[in-house]
Order: structure tokens, then sequence, then C-alpha cells
């Protein structure tokens, strides 16, 4: 199914997301000046004009939306209601539809529209094939389940005539595709060279060399890195704190509302597991087995609320006494409220406090507080509500060296370990593999011999120590980069091309792992156009070609258009 969705998206619309590049364009049109975008009209707004349409008009925008969730529905089978690739996809077919119409592209006869609706995923079956049974139940009932109970026979015949057109405009902006031979010899050498691989591996985590580095060396690490070790910008905050448990007593519930609160959520108390089974379950037995649990539940549910409504009624009071800082006034409130104020070891917003339950809201909130806005709100925490009293703000900063020695030297041995790692080590192991196999030896028997070698590496240079260093090894047979093995690792595939029969990588390091590629042998494809892939590889490539054509043009044509009507200001 989803690769019939995926030959379907390729098929009809390529370039549905092609506008990527122009987000911040469009994210203009929705976000400023006068434009709220579509579906947040202003009858206010001066005129927006864009192929047709007013985006500063309600009507309008829904029109473009509409017609778009319509469009998607329609070919996919499955509807996008919001989001930005609604808006990209509803801006695209506006404008090529209006490039459909400048071109004087006609509508489609009967026959090219009745085999247009053949290739729609909503009257599609399970296997993607059409399905006549779905469209005729539409035809009759004039509606699309799951969509859009209004969207009648008028309104999908509209659309579909001019996505048609649509469909038509965008094969003329993408032309068709011109591409050279040596692109198309290339790809197929790519994708269908026959290769049989040998891989050793070495585990970068069991590589633990002895690295005693000087200071000098950790000051100079530490000097060219400093804004490694920037400590960002923190904030100081005390709370009142109003515990959910505080308030349980003050709870009361009864039989039925326990009940109905277990009937309301059955799925957060399952039964328990009984030690031995009953021989006949007991009426209700399950709600019975849980009902503390659930009891408990109830009445925690309801103390946070009322500490949520105590933490407001605060909030609100210290507004009403006018607070504005931690003075003896804070002191004589909160002694008259018989309430404690607690602090908190200042934290970056990316940190919340545990002791509120690292509430990232809670941590947001603490860093919108200031001299002028001294506490907030009631928050809700995991265990009650809290309300937060500002002390101070700390700017980002540079520490000494001093206060981050630790840290810094553990950088630099890890930037030290990771060098010898990849390059001395590596570069011994390599060499050794490329000497064997000149000898003569075979690439296991010459992974053997690089083991030994790297063992005795301590002996040769103690700041090279291979300690836990074993290289494994694995075959691969022949394969292809059209049909790779599952298990074959990425960084391996993406450094093949470079390589011939024979030859040793030198190490590539990826998944905390140094691989070495050695290859036993390599095919390469039959590159003349006789080769039935040679046609396939041309039509590929001469696709891409064209949707990359196609998206730019018109992503340029959408662009004017916006320019045409954005503020004088906007470059």
């Amino acid at each position: 199914m989803i690769s019939w969705i995926q030959r379907n998206f390729q098929r009809h619309f390529r370039a549905i997301f092609a506008l990527i590049l122009f987000v911040m364009i469009i994210s203009f049109i929705f976000t400023i000046g006068s434009t709220p975008g579509i579906g947040h009209a202003d009858n206010h707004t001066r005129s927006q004009p864009f192929f047709g349409y007013n985006l500063s008009s309600a009507d309008d925008q829904r029109r473009i939306s509409g017609d778009a969730q319509l469009s998607i529905y329609l070919h996919y089978g499955f509807p996008i209601n919001a989001g930005n690739e609604l808006e990209q996809y509803a801006f695209q077919r506006a404008a090529t539809i209006f490039l459909a119409k400048q071109i004087h592209i006609p509508a489609p006869s009967e026959n090219e529209l009745a085999n247009y609706v053949t290739t729609m995923g909503a009257f599609a079956n399970a296997n993607g094939e059409f399905d006549p049974n779905r469209y005729n139940s539409f035809r009759e009932t004039q509606v699309l389940d799951k969509f859009n109970s209004q969207a009648t026979a008028a309104d999908v015949s509209r659309v579909l005539t001019d996505d048609w057109r649509a469909e038509q405009a965008g094969k003329l902006l993408a032309g068709p595709g011109y591409v050279l031979p040596g692109d198309i010899k290339a790809q197929l050498a790519r994708d269908d060279t026959q290769w049989t691989l040998a891989v050793a591996s070495a585990d970068y985590a069991k590589y633990t060399p002895a690295l005693t580095p000087a200071p000098a060396d950790v000051a100079n690490f530490f000097n060219a890195n400093p804004a490694h070790y920037q400590i960002p910008d923190r904030v100081s905050v005390d709370y009142i704190a109003f515990p959910a448990a505080d308030f349980i007593p003050q709870v009361n519930v009864t039989d039925s509302e326990v009940r109905d609160y277990y009937n309301a959520n059955p799925a957060r108390f399952p039964k328990p597991a009984a030690s031995k089974p009953m021989a006949k379950p007991a009426p209700d037995g399950d709600f019975a087995a849980v009902r503390p649990q659930v009891e408990a539940a109830l009445k925690l549910e309801r103390a946070q609320r009322l500490a949520a409504q105590a933490a407001s009624d605060i909030a609100l009071a210290l507004y009403n006494e006018k607070i504005g800082g931690v003075t003896p006034q804070l002191d004589t409130f909160l002694a008259g409220h018989h309430l404690t104020l607690k602090s908190l070891a200042p934290f970056p917003v990316d940190a919340p406090p545990a002791e509120l339950g690292s509430s990232p809201e809670v941590a947001s909130e603490a860093f919108r507080l200031g001299r002028d806005h001294f506490f907030s709100d009631a928050l809700t925490t995991p265990s009650g509500s809290v309300i937060l009293l500002w002390k101070e703000s700390i700017p980002a900063y540079i520490p000494p060296l001093s206060e981050v020695r630790d840290k810094v030297t553990a950088d630099y041995k890890e930037t030290l370990k990771h060098k010898l790692f990849t390059n001395d080590l590596g570069k011994t192991i390599h060499d050794q593999l490329v000497a064997r196999l000149k000898a003569g030896d075979t690439f296991e028997k010459a992974v053997t011999a690089a083991n030994i070698t790297a063992s005795i590496l301590a002996a040769a240079n103690p700041t090279a120590t291979a300690t836990g260093v074993k290289l494994e090894m694995k075959t691969f047979p022949p394969f292809t980069q059209r049909q790779p093995p599952r298990d074959l690792e990425p960084s391996i595939r993406n450094n093949l091309d470079r390589l011939e029969t024979g030859n040793v990588s030198d190490m590539i390091f990826s998944e905390n792992k140094g691989w070495f590629i050695y290859v036993v042998a390599k095919k390469r494809p039959d590159l003349t156009e006789t080769n039935p892939q040679f046609a396939s590889a041309r039509a590929t490539l001469a696709s891409q070609v064209a949707n990359a054509t196609q998206s730019t043009s018109l992503a340029e044509i959408i662009a004017t258009e916006l320019k045409k009507s954005a503020p004088a200001n906007t470059p």
C-alpha cells in the first residue's frame, strides 16, 4: 500500500512538496503584516492578490484551502487538514491552475476525465486498483466518506478538471528532462555494479589508550574551543509549593463517583494477577479488586484541582498587594498566609529543575520573569501547583578553565583518542592489511595478522596503545546497490565507488566503529544502450531532471507573484 501511495504521488503531483525552498516566503504570507494566511482572514486588511484570489479574503482562503484538501483526498485517499504541507500544496495548486488558464490548456474531454477518475486513490481498493463500486457509491450518494459530507459530484468534477489541467501545465514547465549519456552510464554503474566484499571492523568503545595529557595541552584545547564550555543563560527563582497531597483530606467521594471514574478509565486500573484462579468470578470482581487504587486516583485528581485553585488565589493576592520583589512586605504576606518560600539552584531553560517535575513549561515560564514581572501565575506540576518568584537572571558567560578543567580534560582525551583511533591505529591496520594481501594472504589471514600487530602497539608506542582492539570480519556475497544486503552498513555502501578489486579502504569511522572494506570482486554492468536497464535509467534520470525543472520554475512563478503584493519595505 505504501509503495502504491509513493507511485501515485510521483505519477500525479511529483512536485507537491517541492516548494520547501520557499517555505520562508510562504510563511511570510501567513504570518507577516496584514495577511493572516489560509483560514485566518481579516476583512479589514488590504487586498493581497494571488493568482486570481485575494489572500486577505476569508472566502478566498477557504476556497483555496478547501479545494486543496479535496484534491489531496481524491488523489491519495487520505486527507491533510492543516499544516505546512496543505498550505504549500494549496499555493502550488493555485499557481499551476492559473498558469493552465494563461496558456489556454483546454478542459479534459469526457473520456479523458473518466480515465483520470480511475487513477484516484479515493476510489481505489486496498491493492491500489480502481474500484468501480466505490466510485458508483459516491455517484449515488454524492458524498465522500471520511472527508466532507458537502463535497458533491459537482465539486469533485470541478476539482478534478482543474487538477487535470494543472498536470498538463506542470508537464510543460518540466520539459522533456534532458540527460547526457555519461550521466546515464554513471547511474547504471552506481546501481548495477556487482560487489563482493569482505569487511573488517574495530570497536571504538573497546579502544582504551593510556592518555595523560599535559596541562599545557589541556589549556590550549580550552583556548581553541571556548564556546563549547559557555555556561548558558540561567534564572534563579524561589517558589511557593501547593502539594496536591495536602488537599486530599479535603476531598470526599461517593461510591457512585468512584465507579463512574473507573468506568471512564478502565485501562488505567488493570486487575492484579490472582495468586490462584477463582472457580467462579465474582460480580464486579475487576472493579472490586482495584477499587482502592481508583478511589486514590480520583481523590488525587480532585486534590490537584484544589491545589491549582489555591495557587491561583495566592497569585491574585500577590497582584492585589502589588508585591514586586523579595522584600519585608513579601515576608509579611507569606507569614499571613502560612506559606513557605523554597529556593531552586539556578538552571538553564533546557534543564528544568527536578524539584518541579523537570517540567519544560515551568522552566519556560521562569525565563519570562524579571523585575517587571516578579511572580508567575499558578503553574501545574506533577505533584500539584507552584508559583515562581524571580530572584535573578544570570547571563551566559565563559567560565575560567579552573571551573571546567575536568570536562575540558575529558573532552581533550576523547578528541585525542579519536585521532589515534582513526589516524594512527587506522593507518597502521590499513598498511598491515595491504602488506599481507600483497604477500599473498587471504583477507582473513591478513585480519589475523593485523590483530597481532594491534595487540603489540603498546610496546612500540605507549601513547597509541591498542588495548581492547580486535578486528572482526564479515563477508558479503555478490550484490548491487540496487538490492544491497539489509545488514550492510550505509557508510560502507557510500564508499564503494572509489574502490577497485583488491583494494582495501582507509578506516571509515561510523556507528562507533572503524571499518575496512576489502573488494573481493567488482563486476561492472553493461553500459551500452543495448542493456535493457539503459532505457530505464534514462527515464528515471529524465524524470528527476524534469521534476527539478518544474519545481524551480514553479517556485520562481510563486515568488514573483508574492512580491507583487508584499509591503514596500520587504526585500
